[in-house]
């Protein structure tokens, strides 16, 4: 694909989808830095249903350095893997506060010395949080882009380096919303509605059934 037809495509989700913006409820870059590591492997709904009540009484690293793992792996229990998220979420709270003075630094390069933070979350804190343009690769990104063919990857890692080629630099962060919200709605995992998709005339996945 060539880089007119992709700024066709994200000019085309655009009009479709003007609300596009994070599902996540947070207040700061620390809640949002929080919310991102328990949505892995989990809905965006039922991180808000545990964050409304966490961060009520954590709001800080330091607040949360207050719990053990164990503890906290009960708050974010149905979360899913709460031990792995409590761990990591404890050590990157550890982090802020020993290395960035509690706050949450605004380079990726900074966000990813964080324990526990990987690229996917860096891009997420950079682009929303901090207002920078990255595109952040999740499950709907990877399968919308590599389905309608803006990206042809394997993974994430080459998914997310096609997609910062093909899309003008200023778009990446919007480009990330409009893929998942069209993921969401329209070119779902299962039975994708093709015949109502408002880029029928430009998916190559169309072409191919």
């Amino acid at each position: 694909m060539n880089k007119k037809k992709a700024a066709q495509i994200v000019q085309k989700l655009a009009s479709e989808y003007p609300d596009a913006r994070p599902a996540l409820e947070f207040e700061n870059n620390f809640q949002l830095l929080i919310a991102v590591m328990l949505s892995a492997q989990c809905t965006d709904e039922r991180v808000n249903k545990v964050t409304r009540v966490l961060f009520k009484e954590y709001d800080t690293p330091d607040k949360f350095l207050t719990l053990t793992a164990d503890e906290l792996g009960k708050k974010i229990f149905s979360c899913g893997l709460y031990r792995s998220k409590a761990e990591h979420i404890l050590s990157t709270c550890k982090d802020l506060v020993e290395k960035y003075g509690g706050e949450v630094p605004c380079t990726i390069e900074e966000l990813r010395t964080l324990a526990g933070v990987g690229r996917k979350t860096a891009n997420v804190v950079y682009s929303v949080g901090c207002g920078g343009d990255a595109i952040a690769v999740d499950t709907h990104v990877f399968r919308v882009s590599n389905r309608i063919g803006l990206a042809k990857a394997k993974n994430v890692l080459a998914t997310e380096k096609q997609l910062m080629e093909i899309i003008e630099k200023p778009l990446w962060s919007a480009s990330h919303h409009y893929l998942i919200f069209h993921g969401r709605r329209v070119c779902k995992a299962q039975r994708p509605a093709c015949e109502t998709c408002v880029l029928r005339d430009l998916c190559e996945y169309i072409d191919k059934k």
